[in-house]
């Protein structure tokens, strides 16, 4: 569980983030702030793991209240801000990411999952149990998928699409949470929309704008956005030579 707080001096606005983050069953808001002073000291204690600032308040801005706090135990960042101009001072203070306000709802998930990335590298972790199987209805039946089973995975809306021998089944599930429970070994993200069995990629086409087209060996033709290529081909190069 990650531990989030929010420091933001317009209610509305940390509201907003608010209610993004309570889409995340791994994210536990832990304190939000209106004032850079406050936040300062009330990080200092509550030390949360990630905190959203909003760059542009009264008093000490949010830039200023990073820099305060000591390196050791500054959280991850993540900014907020109406302007891209603070970009490379935020970058000098080991910032994850800034989002520009309106806050966008995908770009905030990138940026979760770039703070999740992070985390991982810096706390010590059990191995990870992948997702072997799922249990979706089919009608009045309950039907178990083996993971193993499992072509390809396709968003729909909050719910994703299995395919798996010919056949679809619906799960209950967001696509960026599955992304998490399966194994990176087996399974890659290649768009925002789908996740791929790595054995089933038949061909990759480099395109003009560094996205690829991925062939895969029943025919199906799908997009692979040039955010997760370089994961993809390296999962590829490891799968192809163990």
């Amino acid at each position: 569980m990650m531990r989030v707080a929010i420091v933001d001096d317009e209610p509305l606005a940390r509201l907003a983030v608010k209610a993004r983050l309570a889409r995340h069953a791994d994210l536990e808001l832990v304190a939000e702030y209106g004032d850079g002073d406050t936040a300062a000291a009330g990080l200092a204690a509550i030390r949360p793991d990630l905190v959203f600032v909003d760059v542009e308040m009264p008093g000490k801005n949010g830039l200023d209240m990073l820099a305060a706090l000591p390196r050791a135990t500054r959280p991850l960042a993540i900014l907020l801000t109406a302007h891209d101009t603070f970009a490379v001072r935020a970058f000098d203070l080991a910032a994850l990411d800034y989002l520009l306000k309106p806050v966008d709802d995908d770009r905030l998930d990138d940026a979760l999952d770039r703070a999740r990335t992070a985390m991982s590298r810096l706390r010590p972790a059990a191995p990870p149990t992948w997702t072997r199987s799922f249990t979706v209805r089919a009608g009045t039946r309950t039907v178990i998928v083996d993971a193993a089973a499992v072509e390809r995975i396709e968003a729909d809306g909050d719910y994703a699409t299995l395919h798996a021998g010919g056949k679809t089944y619906l799960v209950r599930e967001p696509l960026q949470e599955l992304a998490r429970r399966l194994d990176p070994a087996r399974f890659q993200r290649v768009h925002r929309s789908s996740i791929v069995r790595l054995d089933v990629v038949a061909e990759l086409r480099a395109l003009t704008n560094r996205d690829a087209m991925l062939r895969l060996r029943d025919g199906t033709l799908l997009r692979a956005s040039r955010t997760y290529m370089p994961a993809l081909t390296q999962a590829l190069a490891l799968h192809t030579h163990p």
